[in-house]
């Protein structure tokens, strides 16, 4: 990922095109390098962030950080979008990478090329800048990046003889062999609430879902490769070879009663797993995820990035702040020494940071980073994310519970979130050609 100039080229276009449909803003609005002190409110969701909050906090006595959790995915965004409209955002808020695009030609975020842009082409690679480097303006600095990885409970493989599958054929062997060891277990998870895994199934398998060509976007969520993928997950579904669950509970619930012995994630899952299921130290291995020819390919599952909303009230202390976790070897020891969080750096020379401050007794002495390594230098290049997220995601979400009543298929669900996609670029007045 870190020498795909492709992708970076494509985001670059597909900004331009967001920001002519929506207004955009521009550079005026670059917050100016204000004090570095006082008081910073700060909202996110990620694992670890109450951590680095305080962590923070005890190495900066002039900025008083104030932490608050919030809820994930969409209904988080409508929280932060409405903070913004009334006046009461905070000054600093997490923000993942395919949400960025709309939440900067909306006007909802500072322009940070001034105060935080000379950081993030000095500390990441082009491939990461790209992330929130749109439009010719810098909007975000980068956490992490979200390189899929399998997940899966060695004691259980090693019992019944069960191999880790490396192919998506041999995951359906798996899937069909941790039933019949244990008809009450599954070897994987299709959520119900959450597309992003979905996402970024098809972006692995090649799928292109959004493109930016001169004048106009091309949206395809049912191209080729993402309907295969669609295809192989809701067959799985339907003939009961993985749970068909919430992201959170009851999945946890799963892992906790032995029902979830294997499932498809991301890096930051292994921080999740042993903060969530601690009886479980030393049951569980992480491995790269299977692929369709079984040559390694990858992509990312979530990743984050920090943002000053609109109407912050300390932009220069929340500058200050942003920089730190996401750029400090303290900041990095802080996210990830808790052990609640996983996360792999977007800035590679940060690796071996995270790397010594996460312990491994959990994973039976396993280097968890490597397999991330691995799958973050795997991920397909060339994927562009769209100009409405939210209302993709939205589609999405609202449609995946019928796959798991088995009242509707999976490929049949992309088709109609590209209709609803294709219906909100429209209204939003962008330009749009035939797929």
């Amino acid at each position: 990922m870190l020498r795909r100039n492709t992708t970076a080229l494509a985001c670059s276009a597909a900004l331009a095109l967001l920001l002519t449909g929506c207004g955009g803003t521009g550079q005026d609005d670059s917050p100016g390098t204000g004090k570095k002190t006082g008081k910073v409110t700060f909202w996110s969701f990620v694992k670890g962030s109450d951590q680095v909050a305080a962590a923070f906090n005890r190495s900066h006595p002039d900025i008083e950080v104030t932490f608050e959790t919030v809820p994930s995915g969409q209904e988080y965004y409508s929280k932060l979008t409405n903070a913004v409209k009334a006046g009461t955002a905070p000054d600093v808020a997490v923000v993942e990478y395919p949400q960025l695009p709309e939440f900067a030609a909306q006007g909802k975020i500072e322009d940070l090329s001034e105060t935080l842009g000379p950081v993030v082409k000095d500390r990441f690679p082009e491939a990461v800048r790209q992330l929130v480097d749109l439009g010719g303006s810098t909007w975000a600095v980068p956490r992490d990046a979200a390189p899929l990885v399998l997940m899966y409970r060695k004691d259980f493989f090693a019992r019944h003889k069960i191999s880790v599958p490396t192919t998506w054929n041999a995951y359906r062997d798996m899937a069909e062999q941790v039933r019949k060891a244990d008809p009450g277990a599954r070897g994987g998870v299709l959520f119900t609430d959450n597309p992003g895994l979905l996402t970024a199934l098809a972006w692995q398998a090649g799928g292109q879902w959004f493109s930016a060509g001169k004048d106009a976007w091309k949206v395809t969520l049912d191209d080729g490769p993402s309907n295969k993928a669609a295809a192989y997950w809701g067959d799985l579904a339907r003939e009961d070879l993985v749970h068909s669950l919430s992201s959170l509970d009851p999945f946890w619930t799963s892992v906790q009663k032995n029902r979830t012995v294997a499932y498809v994630c991301a890096s930051w899952c292994a921080g999740a797993q042993q903060a969530t299921v601690p009886d479980q130290k030393g049951k569980w291995a992480l491995a790269p995820v299977p692929t369709w020819d079984g040559r390694p390919a990858s992509a990312m599952y979530g990743g984050s990035s920090f943002v000053i909303p609109k109407g912050s009230d300390n932009s220069g202390a929340a500058a200050e702040f942003i920089r730190w976790i996401t750029t400090d070897p303290e900041g990095m020891k802080a996210w990830v020494s808790s052990g609640t969080s996983s996360m792999f750096p977007a800035d590679p020379a940060l690796v071996p940071v995270t790397r010594a401050a996460f312990g491994t007794a959990y994973y039976g002495g396993q280097d968890v980073y490597a397999v991330g390594q691995a799958s973050y230098e795997a991920i397909r290049p060339g994927w562009t994310w769209g100009p409405v997220m939210g209302a993709t995601n939205t589609a999405l979400v609202d449609e995946l519970p019928k796959v798991a009543h088995g009242t509707a298929s999976l490929p049949a669900v992309l088709s109609l979130a590209e209709r609803t996609t294709l219906a909100q670029m429209r209204q939003r007045g962008m330009k749009v050609s035939a797929p």
